[in-house]
């Protein structure tokens, strides 16, 4: 049968369209650790639980409302650093000497761009400062000092280092001195944040921030900071966000490992997540990680108790959950 082409035109004017759906997630953490439930308040458990809802409706937000990634990841994070629960920005762990010393690093998958920072002590969201060294400097990491001055010099909003103090966390690095403790935070609970998102273009971000480690001497700097160790998003692959034992993060390169793994050898999220987390604890290691890819699938992966951790996604999925028996 012949149709003319006016017909052929209108028809395709009328016929109904049916687009793909364009797809986001948010997948962030708390920490991992030692959390089990006899050692957890009900207050403690319903505030935290409620914390990690915060920060991910913050993020979710963004990305619901069409926003980039990397906004998600950095809005997300910034919440759980103005928690005094988790051990970044307030909240912070305490150094040997007594201060709060904080790092920060984030990354955009669109094009690998990366930002961090170490061993801050007056910006107040950490994690802000990381990505103003990303979009405002030609370098990828500043500490210390420098870094400071480079808050400054950008307009960051500042804090006075009391703001960062909580009477929990001095608390905790005088019961490591009393008890001559030397290994990690005397709670083993590595409370770093992060926060991995793909947004409905299809790109991948990641951001992660901490305080350390309690005790923490000599300047040390853990994974948290370090592209490629605790924070890695590239859209060929996923984006990561890494806690734990840092030490053991760094040598293995977890989170670029995933990504390695996945764009490499065709492993999935998750299977590259588990097979990374199963590495370190080969070499003594503890902790976890968040990753999210192009396929908008959350996943998580973790060898401790516990971890503090959280998604939500355009398809409805939400969850928070603390202990190992929630998945």
């Amino acid at each position: 049968m012949h149709i003319s082409p006016l017909l052929a035109a209108l028809c395709l004017i009328v016929a109904p369209v049916h687009a793909k759906e364009a797809k986001w997630t948010l997948v962030i953490h708390g920490g991992a650790g030692t959390m089990e439930r006899e050692r957890m308040t009900p207050e403690q458990d319903k505030a935290i639980r409620a914390a990690l809802d915060q920060a991910i409706d913050v993020g979710a937000k963004v990305l619901a409302a069409k926003g980039s990634s990397l906004d998600a990841v950095e809005a997300a994070v910034k919440v759980l650093e103005d928690n005094p629960y988790f051990n970044a920005g307030r909240g912070a762990v305490f150094t040997w000497e007594g201060h709060n010393e904080l790092d920060a690093s984030i990354m955009d998958g669109r094009t690998r761009a990366a930002g961090a920072v170490a061993g801050v002590t007056r910006t107040r969201n950490p994690v802000g400062l990381a990505r103003a060294v990303m979009e405002k400097s030609r370098h990828v990491f500043l500490s210390g000092v420098g870094a400071d001055q480079f808050s400054v010099e950008q307009g960051l909003p500042q804090a006075d280092p009391s703001w960062f103090a909580t009477p929990e966390r001095r608390e905790q690095l005088e019961r490591m001195k009393a008890r001559k403790l030397g290994w990690y935070d005397v709670d083993r609970k590595f409370g770093t944040v992060g926060a991995v998102a793909v947004d409905v273009d299809g790109h991948v971000a990641a951001a992660t921030s901490t305080g350390g480690t309690t005790g923490k001497r000599w300047g040390r700097i853990g994974d948290s900071p370090v592209i490629g160790a605790g924070t890695y998003a590239d859209d060929r692959a996923c984006a990561v966000s890494a806690t734990g034992a840092g030490e053991y993060f760094i040598r293995v390169g977890a989170a670029h490992e995933i990504c390695a793994r996945i764009r490499l050898k065709g492993e999935t999220p998750k299977q590259a997540a588990d097979a990374v987390i199963a590495e370190i604890g080969a070499l003594g290691g503890d902790g976890g990680v968040i990753v999210t890819g192009p396929d908008a699938i959350a996943n998580w992966a973790f060898n401790t108790p516990g971890m503090y951790r959280g998604k939500a996604s355009s398809t409805g999925e939400r969850k928070v959950a603390i202990f190992n028996d929630e998945d």
